[in-house]
């Protein structure tokens, strides 16, 4: 296992890591404290406004499509090729997982989306059918 660079601790704390990157860094910390030092001294720096501009990048997302375009993406309707092949790669070579967790919640909320329009479907056509059948059925008379 090779030592982890402060690269590597800063895109932990990004959460910007594969889950089993990630563990296995938070693993590698709980062991070595010198490791837990380092954060620690990455923290303090961001604190005191110590940034570089990839850093500035990184933290604030400036790369990672909107809600919106993401929405556009799953629906296959977004505006151009370049931006779909800019989201495939965002989501599938770079692997960012606030997007993949993004794609993930409009996907559910797509689905509720549409099983609640089918329940509204069956009501309707319930409705329907019993108003078309009202004074249709008689009582009998014993």
């Amino acid at each position: 296992m090779q030592p982890l660079t402060n690269a590597d601790l800063e895109a932990y704390l990004n959460e910007e890591l594969a889950v089993e990157e990630a563990s296995s860094i938070e693993e590698q910390i709980r062991q070595q404290p010198e490791l837990k030092q380092r954060l620690l001294e990455i923290l303090a720096r961001r604190d005191a406004g110590v940034h570089s501009l990839g850093e500035i990048w990184r933290r604030h997302r400036i790369t990672c499509p909107s809600r919106p375009s993401l929405q556009q993406y799953l629906l296959g309707v977004l505006p151009s090729p370049e931006e779909t092949s800019y989201i495939t790669f965002h989501l599938e070579q770079i692997g960012c997982r606030l997007c993949a967790a993004n794609l993930a919640d409009l996907i559910t909320a797509s689905e509720q989306s549409e099983e609640e329009a089918d329940q509204q479907t069956q009501s309707t056509r319930r409705r329907k059918y019993f108003q078309s059948s009202v004074g249709g059925l008689r009582k009998e008379k014993s």
